[in-house]
């Protein structure tokens, strides 16, 4: 299933989950996904202290499960791509702990964070794969009923985690030399 703009505004899971929209890019929604984090921070960096960011950052894991879960579940995907919250929130976790950076730097944690994401390499790949098979189908009074939607948010979430944790060790080693 192709989301539009009906299927954003249909439930405030698919809402946050589709990035507030920039999931919705026909070419390259993670890119969309992580450009949007990128400018939203930006934008609220300056009235935001360190223990508001954390708030921020836990809050939206935890929220961003949920959404993520509800709107995977509802367009019958595991993990599809429209689905963005999770560079969002990966993104702002890299952006937080960098900061303050140059804008050359800036650019370097993006681009690393998209490679990460996006050829997912090593410990990337293997926290990609390891959700993916949470949904389970299985016949109940003789309908296919699935299962396990519960785990595919958290799946769809860990490997940008995983990804944003490998971009921060290569800025650090990039800061160190």
């Amino acid at each position: 299933m192709t989301p539009n703009s009906r299927f954003l505004r249909k439930h405030p899971a698919h809402f946050l989950a589709l990035g507030l929209g920039s999931g919705l890019s026909p070419k390259a929604p993670g890119t969309a996904g992580t450009l949007w984090a990128w400018l939203a921070f930006l934008v609220v960096q300056p009235w935001m202290s360190d223990a508001a960011w954390a708030i921020t950052l836990l809050v939206s894991l935890v929220v961003g499960w949920w959404a993520c879960t509800i709107t995977a579940r509802n367009m019958g995907v595991t993990d599809p791509s429209a689905i963005v919250w999770d560079e969002v929130v990966a993104f702002w976790w890299v952006l937080w702990l960098v900061m303050p950076a140059s804008f050359s730097d800036q650019v370097l944690a993006f681009a690393l964070f998209r490679f990460f994401d996006a050829v997912k390499p090593g410990p990337v790949g293997w926290a990609d794969r390891l959700f993916h098979h949470s949904v389970v189908y299985r016949e109940v009074n003789g309908e296919m009923v699935s299962t396990g939607w519960g785990k595919a948010g958290l799946g769809i979430m860990l490997d940008d985690l995983v990804a944003a944790f490998c971009t921060l060790l290569c800025m650090a080693f990039w800061r160190l030399i």
